[in-house]
């Protein structure tokens, strides 16, 4: 989905994403990812519901890459994949599947993918494409320890 409202002044340089208030709703935000723009919101009756809210546009990003790093090495194998079909859902365990959590009252994120592999594929390649889809980059920094910098900026 993409959009004009709430123009913040163009487009984001390579390699950032700016995500701003759109104006149009109580948590509908622009997103710019360069010269593209998308709109993410909060689920009906939080938001207006005008894009994907933040935990689908997650299992978006490791959906696509899932399905590019498929394709990359299928077409590298002059594999017959004429399609990969990526459902992902994500939701959050109760604390008794938490069995080593340090907090008991903790929750653990679960994401469920579901990878359809269309084409003329041998159990042997369609075992070594999943083997692979766990290796693309954004299902590798998912399952890795994130460190994420919050800093202010001071006008």
């Amino acid at each position: 989905m993409t959009t004009n409202q709430g123009d913040h002044g163009g487009t984001s340089p390579e390699g950032t994403v700016t995500v701003t208030e759109a104006g149009s709703g109580t948590y509908t935000q622009e997103i710019t990812a360069g010269p593209h723009r998308l709109v993410a919101d909060e689920p009906k009756p939080i938001g207006d519901d005008a894009g994907p809210n933040p935990y689908d546009l997650l299992l978006a990003a490791l959906g696509a890459c899932t399905s590019m790093t498929l394709n990359l090495y299928a077409t590298r194998k002059k594999w017959a994949l004429d399609q990969a079909v990526v459902r992902l859902r994500h939701e959050r365990a109760y604390p008794d599947d938490c069995v080593n959590c340090e907090d008991p009252k903790s929750k653990i994120d679960r994401i469920w993918c579901s990878i359809e592999l269309i084409g003329a594929l041998d159990e042997a390649q369609r075992t070594r494409l999943i083997e692979i889809a766990k290796q693309c980059p954004i299902h590798r920094t998912l399952t890795n320890k994130i460190e994420i910098r919050t800093d202010l900026v001071t006008l």
